[in-house]
């Protein structure tokens, strides 16, 4: 089984390395060190997609976030894509999104973007803490007045449980949203900010003070008020052991004391947590008040 897994990483690595150029079974199966045929079974039974329809909608959602955030015609996006023409670009987005790109580029809405989570990390394990932490680097950053747009699970505490409560998919709502942050976020919510029945951890995205756009059904609207944060963030890692850098920072950050540069942890505004990424380390961001 690990090496059927191993072998559709390498194909989901490959596809995501050269996404935007021309694609084909053979470079999927040299990737996958396995025969075409086969490959491609491998492929479906691990991501449900055939590889195809996983690099349309790749494409398709790396288009979506172009047309939002930049001047460009359409026509030079869906070359730049990958895509072998305009009409087919067109109908493909609109299928995808329900709307085409000219509407989209020029009034952007929320959408559900695809987001090509690696078939390795269904796999892994978590492991114990180790008990030599690596370098962790801590500094001081304020946030501005800010609304989020969050979406609650039920009981979650962590990123694991609200997977399980709310499911992935919201994570590429959240990403076709422009964020003041630059990227999504999850929130642990004082009790102030929860309602009833909902969970302490959450998915969102931080807006300006001023958003008056489209909020996606099932989303709710909180103000958060400027504040200053710990920002910790440690060493790069491999990204399978992201399971290990959370909870090696966790435990890194429970030792740390604020009073040591005259601070105290502010219990009144959301801790925040960014997507784990290996390649600048898993990072964390703690509210603290002044010492009196």
């Amino acid at each position: 089984m690990q090496e059927q897994i191993e072998a559709v990483q390498r194909m989901q690595d490959y596809i995501e390395a050269h996404l935007f150029e021309n694609i084909t079974l053979a470079d999927l199966a040299a990737a996958s060190l396995f025969s075409p045929w086969y490959a491609h079974r491998l492929f479906v039974r691990q991501t449900g997609m055939a590889p195809a329809d996983y690099i349309r909608r790749f494409r398709l959602s790396k288009s979506a976030l172009r047309l939002r955030d930049e001047p460009c015609k359409i026509a030079e996006v869906a070359f730049a894509m990958g895509f072998g023409s305009v009409d087919g670009y067109q109908r493909a987005f609109r299928r995808e999104f329900g709307c085409n790109p000219s509407e989209y580029a020029a009034h952007p809405v929320p959408v559900y973007l695809f987001t090509p989570y690696g078939v390795k990390f269904r796999h892994i394990e978590r492991r114990p803490v180790m008990e030599n932490l690596k370098n962790v680097f801590v500094q001081v950053i304020e946030k501005p007045a800010r609304k989020a747009l969050i979406k609650r699970g039920i009981k979650a505490a962590d990123y694991w449980t609200y997977c399980e409560e709310v499911g992935c998919d919201v994570w590429g709502l959240l990403q076709s949203i422009r964020s003041i942050s630059g990227e999504p976020v999850c929130l642990w919510l004082p009790l102030p900010y929860r309602k009833p029945g909902t969970s302490e951890y959450v998915q969102g995205v931080e807006v300006g003070v001023d958003y008056d756009g489209v909020v996606p059904e099932g989303l709710d609207v909180i103000d958060l008020p400027a504040a200053k944060y710990l920002m910790f963030q440690g060493e790069p890692f491999a990204e399978e052991d992201y399971c290990q850098a959370i909870d090696e920072m966790q435990a890194s950050i429970q030792k740390y004391d604020p009073a040591v540069i005259g601070y105290a942890w502010d219990e009144t505004n959301p801790r925040v947590q960014l997507e784990p990424i290996g390649t600048r380390g898993y990072i964390e961001l703690l509210p603290i008040r002044e010492k009196q």
